[in-house]
């Protein structure tokens, strides 16, 4: 699929949707989220219980920026047909970066990096089981069921690069230790809305799994 139509297919999708997040902690305008409840919050920081959920994953090599595009075209078509069967897949939110992981090269949304390699990940809508997912036509796609966790999550608007990242990666560790809670995997990097939207009304988060 060419990437102007990709995108085009993309706008289709995420148009019409509200400009307001939904009350429930389990969409986002309109768009199914991982499922969590709020233990606490501190400003613009909250400690998250998050349910057990499915993830389509990717692994690309490059910049984080170029990393996140190319991992989110990979996923984005099997969503939309590029599977066994041609289904369509619902789509959801966030995508997922993670730095700082060892993984295998035939991972993808979620993004992870170390020596120029990053994880991206979907999450798969909850209707499906691992068995019934459509199977991927794009090799490199796999699918990791995800444990339930407590993440401690930091949400913020505007553009999302490196330094603004690292920023609030010291923030959220600061706020674990302070809290006397271990840091145990992450940073991730969450990108709840699409690349055209206007940075002002942008949703990102940065977080940790802790106990």
């Amino acid at each position: 699929m060419k990437i102007t139509r990709l995108f085009a297919v993309l706008a289709i999708g995420f148009a019409g949707l509200a400009s307001e997040e939904s009350a429930m902690a389990d969409t986002y305008k309109s768009s199914e989220t991982p499922k969590y409840t709020v233990e606490k919050v501190d400003g613009a920081v909250e400690l998250r219980s998050y349910a057990p959920r499915i993830m389509a994953e990717v692994t690309v090599t490059g910049s984080r920026s170029s990393a996140i595009n190319t991992g989110f075209r990979v996923l984005a078509a099997y969503i939309f047909g590029a599977n066994e069967g041609g289904a369509k897949v619902a789509m959801t939110t966030p995508v997922t970066q993670v730095p700082g992981a060892t993984i295998a090269m035939t991972t993808p949304v979620t993004q992870m990096a170390r020596d120029g390699n990053w994880l991206v990940q979907f999450m798969m809508p909850g209707e499906y089981t691992l068995a019934t997912l459509p199977k991927p036509k794009d090799g490199h796609i796999r699918f990791v069921t995800v444990p339930g966790n407590r993440q401690v999550v930091v949400r913020f608007s505007g553009l999302a690069g490196e330094g603004v990242l690292a920023a609030h990666e010291g923030e959220l560790r600061s706020w674990a230790r302070g809290q006397a809670l271990k840091v145990t995997a992450g940073p991730f990097y969450y990108f709840y809305d699409p690349p055209w939207t206007l940075p002002w009304n942008r949703r990102n988060e940065v977080a940790f799994v802790v106990q």
